[in-house]
């Protein structure tokens, strides 16, 4: 951007709201609200000649309705970005949005922090298609029903998929995936954490983002993925860079996230990052059965409970049974306590497969980790339960490395 600013267009038909919203925005100095437009029309005509990076659009207007507006403005300058601001949060307003091209919605009143996080989302991505010498292509609602991906080119990734999974609930498999996520992700090898419980998913509450976008905003949008998209709708955790895709903090929206939807988006983002890493349900939902079987590498994650173990060996029968090849399972203990006779050995003798790693318990660490919604390897990462999920890291790349090797062998 020219001025270095962030250029803001505010388009709605109530005075007051245009002028609450200003007042939001004046103090940022990354922020400069360059216009504003009292209709549909006039937002339409405004950004054509203001050039902004960003639209604050309001979805009732009297003569052109905030999203045909968004429509037509991303036709016509694909790289300008549109936040939809609505008094109503119904997810077919906010479906209808996205299809057209809107790269946020918020519910007004907005929230100071919640609407200059979103302007910023938003100039981040118009930065970008600036840049490109072929704006992406927008897909809007009117389309002919032709399924389409996105113009614009995705990075040359071949991404691996690792599912942290247990049949028993309480092992601390969500634990296990948000620092392990963590540990594998850095500039070479990015990483997207996945929170496949789509009805009570923990993932954003441990890693302290909860409250932003979810899967629910993505799913709509499964046979029309573009990069961009993708990558507004993602949560960029604040500490780390690690990318998170939430889930609907909503009970009732389980239903928006169908098995379909789950496996196009894995399918996807395993193009754009080094490494998709899920956190699943104990429950064998048919999500949850899309993420084991997309897996290159699956973490079983056991306790030195004899229900934990007893369970364990079920869903390895299980997979035996599907062919599943068990090269693909690691096994981890988690919370580890000396003082019981079960020991990792014992444990990996039972189930005919050696523990990759131990975790040991220390609830002096992971439990305030947990309620602070800072993982441990942001600041313990050198303490014995640090050490033990970057054994997990070496683990899970060493296994890759000789599943790929292996396939590539010429069979005698």
């Amino acid at each position: 951007m020219a001025s270095g600013k962030i250029r803001v267009l505010i388009v709605d038909d109530i005075a007051e709201t245009r002028e609450n919203i200003k007042k939001l925005l004046q103090f940022e100095t990354d922020i400069e609200v360059v216009g504003a437009a009292r209709s549909g029309k006039e937002g339409i005509q405004l950004a054509q000649e203001l050039d902004p990076d960003v639209v604050l659009m309001d979805i009732n207007m009297p003569d052109i309705d905030g999203i045909s507006a968004t429509e037509i403005i991303r036709q016509k300058t694909p790289y300008i970005q549109v936040v939809i601001l609505s008094v109503q949060s119904d997810q077919n307003y906010m479906r209808r949005a996205m299809l057209a091209g809107a790269r946020d919605f918020l519910t007004k009143p907005p929230m100071g922090d919640e609407l200059i996080s979103a302007v910023r989302r938003a100039a981040e991505n118009a930065r970008t298609e600036r840049s490109k010498d072929v704006p992406a292509r927008v897909v809007s609602a009117g389309a002919s029903g032709v399924s389409a991906v996105g113009t614009s080119a995705l990075p040359a990734v071949n991404g691996k998929i690792i599912s942290v999974y247990s049949p028993k609930g309480g092992v601390g498999c969500t634990t296990v995936a948000v620092n392990l996520a963590i540990a594998l992700h850095n500039e070479d090898t990015k990483v997207v954490l996945v929170d496949s419980n789509i009805q009570f998913g923990d993932v954003a509450i441990f890693m302290n983002e909860q409250g932003k976008n979810t899967f629910s905003e993505l799913a709509p949008r499964v046979d029309q993925l573009e990069a961009e998209v993708v990558e507004s709708i993602l949560i960029k955790h604040s500490s780390t860079g690690v990318r998170i895709l939430a889930a609907p903090q909503k009970p009732d929206l389980e239903e928006t996230v169908t098995a379909d939807q789950f496996e196009k988006v894995i399918s996807y983002l395993k193009q754009m990052y080094a490494y998709v890493v899920i956190d699943t349900t104990s429950v064998l939902t048919d999500i949850a059965k899309v993420a084991v079987s997309l897996s290159d590498v699956i973490l079983l994650v056991v306790t030195q409970e004899i229900p934990s173990i007893k369970s364990a060996r079920l869903f390895l029968d299980l997979l035996q049974m599907n062919n599943f090849d068990s090269n693909r399972i690691l096994f981890v203990m988690n919370k580890f306590d000396k003082r019981i006779s079960i020991t990792p050995e014992r444990v990996g003798e039972n189930l005919k497969q050696p523990v990759t790693a131990v975790i040991p318990f220390d609830e002096r660490i992971v439990v305030p980790s947990v309620n602070r919604g800072v993982p441990f390897m942001v600041d313990n990462k050198t303490q014995p339960v640090g050490r033990g999920i970057y054994a997990i890291a070496e683990g899970v790349r060493a296994r890759i490395n000789s599943l790929e090797a292996e396939s590539v062998k010429p069979k005698r």
